[in-house]
């Protein structure tokens, strides 16, 4: 339903405590139409029950109850572990209850009696303020990753039969095994990978654990309820929904492979500190370089965990196997990084290009992004790579696909129009050089 309301409320799921059934009834049917999930509770009880059941966005309750007082049900949920904002629905706003509010963690509270669109603007400034909180938090964990393209860039064989796969798993929840040497795209692939799932509008989080150290990890994974009323949600509640990315597994401490296994198991987690499990919503991606079957016999990575990540193992090549893709991931480091570094590009004539499709990148897509970035800041290529600068500035601004054609036309000349010995020197199929000449006319 299209109203004033924002789209955060389409997203979000609402859990209504209230012993009264006309009240559920009422935020019901005003919530429902435009909210992803909407459940009733009709007792603090039957709310905690709820909670064990799924993970709710927010919870909206009343604060006379039989039983028990809303403030009271939210300070015994929070040392559990409630990690859903909460609206508070109250007769009274003496400064007493605002200041018990507080203390307990309320995000906000709305008088009796109350019209459709107040609750409403109380639900969208909360969930506003939640989603804020989320995407600060990611957006900083975010800072420390990697710049570099969102999706897969090239168009050879062997990309083509990782696209391939890709494809077929994205409306699957299977966890994804990614493997490869260091640089080769693994991150970039399982981005990929969500970007294709119906997860795309979620968060995807990626995690090196070798990046955080062993005794903050599970912190930094699994939230912590500190203190009464203290909690810091973890990066598996923050990603819910959408796919968390486990890079570098095979360093994961033991006692965190035990929680790992169990979480992929039961799609449950427990907060450092917390008595409560909260269900998730997440498809796992994990990646390494390293060999995890050896890990295994020399007992560093639990076999159990191993086995359960390991439903579908996709091998990123190494650049060098793919070498056909360097033009384009040339040209989108030549512009990415030469408008974030604020400098003019550098000229890609045919000598440059076909030196770097001819240097073997141990580095892989890592190593040829950082050589641009040097070349920028330098203001040329290294000797083994510069070329003899024939391109105009004009020309330099040519589409990729013109540029590609000058390269691939280049070679030939240079083989007298063998076409087989020209692809050998590419890197590349005789085949796609036929597909390519034959687009052009030739």
């Amino acid at each position: 339903m299209a109203d004033d309301y924002g789209g955060n409320l389409a997203g979000a799921s609402i859990l209504v405590v209230d012993d009264e059934p006309g009240m559920r009834n009422f935020l019901t049917k005003i919530l429902e139409p435009r909210c992803k999930r909407v459940v009733q509770a009709g007792s603090p009880g039957e709310g905690a029950e709820q909670l064990d059941k799924a993970h709710f966005d927010l919870v909206i309750l009343d604060n006379i109850m039989p039983g028990k007082t809303g403030l009271e049900w939210v300070a015994e949920q929070s040392r559990k572990g409630l990690f859903a904002d909460t609206i508070l629905i109250t007769a009274y706003a003496d400064l007493e209850t605002a200041i018990q509010a507080l203390r307990a963690g309320v995000s906000d509270f709305v008088l009796k009696p109350f019209r459709a669109n107040q609750i409403l603007n109380a639900v969208s400034r909360t969930l506003d303020r939640k989603n804020l909180r989320r995407d600060n938090t990611l957006l900083r964990h975010e800072l420390f990753s990697e710049g570099g393209p969102s999706t897969l860039l090239g168009q050879s064989g062997a990309l083509s039969e990782v696209r391939a796969m890709l494809h077929k798993l994205a409306p699957l929840p299977t966890p994804v095994l990614f493997t490869g040497p260091t640089g080769s795209g693994k991150e970039i692939a399982a981005r990929t990978l969500h970007q294709l799932s119906d997860r795309a509008e979620k968060p995807f989080v990626a995690v090196n654990c070798a990046a955080i150290a062993p005794e903050r990890i599970s912190h930094e994974l699994f939230g912590i309820v500190e203190a009464e009323q203290q909690r810091r949600a973890g990066l598996f509640l923050l990603a819910d929904g959408g796919t968390l990315f486990l890079d570098e597994v095979a360093q994961m401490p033991e006692p965190l492979q035990a929680a790992l296994l169990r979480v992929l198991e039961d799609q449950r987690i427990r907060p450092v500190g917390a008595e409560r499990d909260i269900p998730l919503n997440l498809r796992f991606c994990f990646a390494t370089n390293a060999d995890l079957a050896m890990a295994v016999a020399e007992g560093r990575f639990r076999a159990d965990l191993y086995h359960r990540i390991n439903v579908v193992n996709i091998t990123m090549p190494p650049l060098s196997e793919r070498s056909e893709d360097i033009v384009e991931l040339t040209a989108f480091f030549m512009t990415h990084l030469s408008r974030a570094l604020g400098m003019p590009k550098l000229l890609l004539d045919e000598e440059t290009l076909l030196n770097l499709r001819r240097y073997d990148w141990p580095g892989n897509v890592r190593e040829l992004r950082n050589l641009i970035e040097r070349s920028l800041i330098l203001g040329e290529f290294p000797e083994e790579f510069a070329g003899s600068g024939l391109i105009t500035g004009s020309e330099a601004m040519e589409s990729l696909e013109l540029v590609m054609q000058r390269h691939i036309l280049h070679v030939l000349d240079r083989c007298d129009g063998n076409r087989a010995e020209a692809a050998r020197r590419l890197g590349i199929s005789r085949k796609t050089i036929d597909r390519k000449s034959a687009a052009w006319g030739l």
